[in-house]
């Protein structure tokens, strides 16, 4: 999950269009979480034999999650020189410490991991993906757009070629479960799942961090950016759907991915329109034209991106509404956003807790969604007004710091002669 580099300075200058605009940056990340645990909680499908997708599913699946990744690349570039990329020792510094931060975040989510819970964790891959972007960190928009653009038309194939492969391997480089540290004496597997047979294929999802990368590099203090998010972003979003469902029914890919799957305990319909994750996507090029959530493919990540972006120009403009009429709307979402790491990790607990034991009498499934929700939305106004850090922000941040020491040069006395 995200961590705290660019909150504190948000505290320090409200009242600025800087602050209203990392403000705004916290508050998407706090949505992101809460809307990923509506995935996790709630119902994604309805419980009848086609699967019909439900709100929560429709609305939330793959979107969230992606929102996070696009998060995490805004808040490496607003960490890194914003708009003036950092460059020379100061780089190498940064790079230190975002290695060391996302060595953190890993160590957590391998802890986890053995975690009984129905839930794929995002947090190894999460660590792997700040590692993989370390060499685009001192880029400027142009060049990080492009390479985000080549990112998203290229691997998609590429991961469609080499699954067959990995999944042909004996035992197929498939985990199954979620990163633990007993898969580390598997390293093979463990890359081969964490990389392109997983939930989130750190090969495609490279995509989001680069986005992510070229919109914190973006003036976003200018009144016009936000703006051109949200409608960029609609674009994007809206025509990439609209191209994978026509595709689909109108071009007959549906119809030949039906006649490949074969099987009516998987409705190609919902699935496609809800959660491709765990299908079999080999032997058909259709794959390719898909824009389902959790595809991995072209449209899937042009969709997505194109929500995430949307999304961040929302609460930007969000994050100024609160700032002209000084009243600090979005305290408790943004208070979220700021410790998204130890919240997610107290959620991950609680649902472990959880796993195949009865409700209290009095719960139901939405109760159990909502008073986490509501519990969150408390603790980070709290913690958000006497600007505190979540307890794992802490240490990642601390990571951050030690990674980015740089000792000051030793000055030669001077020689009087």
């Amino acid at each position: 999950m995200a961590t705290r580099g660019t909150t504190t300075a948000s505290r320090t200058v409200r009242g600025t269009s800087s602050g209203a605009r990392l403000v705004g940056i916290d508050a998407a990340r706090g949505l992101a979480l809460l809307a990923m645990m509506a995935t996790h909680v709630l119902a994604t499908f309805e419980s009848d034999p086609q699967l019909t997708p439900t709100w929560i599913g429709l609305a939330f699946s793959g979107r969230a999650a992606a929102l996070f990744a696009v998060l995490a690349g805004v808040g490496l570039a607003l960490s890194t020189g914003k708009q003036q990329p950092l460059q020379g020792p100061e780089l190498r510094a940064a790079r230190r410490g975002i290695a060391l931060r996302a060595l953190v975040i890993g160590a957590v989510g391998l802890s986890l991991g053995g975690l009984e819970v129905n839930i794929a964790i995002i947090l190894v891959h999460y660590a792997v993906l700040f590692l993989c972007v370390l060499p685009f960190i001192g880029l400027g928009v142009k060049r990080l757009l492009a390479f985000a653009a080549a990112w998203i038309l290229s691997t998609p194939a590429l991961a469609y070629l080499l699954r067959p492969w990995l999944l042909s391997a004996d035992p197929p480089l498939r985990l199954g479960h979620n990163p633990g540290w007993e898969d580390l004496a598997t390293p093979a597997r463990l890359l081969g799942d964490l990389f392109l047979t997983g939930y989130y294929p750190v090969l495609q999802w490279v995509a989001y961090l680069l986005v992510g990368l070229a919109i914190g590099r973006l003036a976003l203090s200018k009144a016009a950016v936000p703006f051109l998010l949200v409608a960029a972003g609609t674009v994007v979003a809206v025509s990439s759907k609209w191209l994978g469902i026509a595709m689909m029914e109108d071009w007959g890919g549906g119809r030949a991915l039906e006649a490949q799957i074969g099987d009516p305990a998987y409705p190609l319909e919902s699935l496609l329109q809800v959660n491709l994750a765990g299908v079999d996507q080999s032997g058909s090029v259709w794959w390719l034209a898909t824009s389902a959530p959790h595809a991995g493919t072209t449209l899937d990540l042009l969709h997505t991106s194109g929500v995430a972006a949307a999304v961040i120009g929302v609460c930007l403009l969000l994050g100024r509404l609160g700032e002209w009429v000084e009243l600090d709307l979005l305290l408790p979402i943004r208070g979220i956003g700021a410790m998204t790491l130890s919240l997610y990790t107290a959620h991950l607990c609680i649902m472990a807790a959880l796993h195949n034991q009865p409700l209290a009498p009095g719960w139901t499934v939405d109760g159990v969604y909502w008073a986490q929700a509501l519990g969150m939305l408390l603790i980070g106004g709290v913690f958000a007004a006497l600007a505190w850090r979540g307890p794992l922000e802490w240490v990642t941040h601390a990571a951050n710091q030690i990674g980015r020491y740089q000792p000051a040069p030793v000055r030669q006395a001077s020689r009087f002669r």
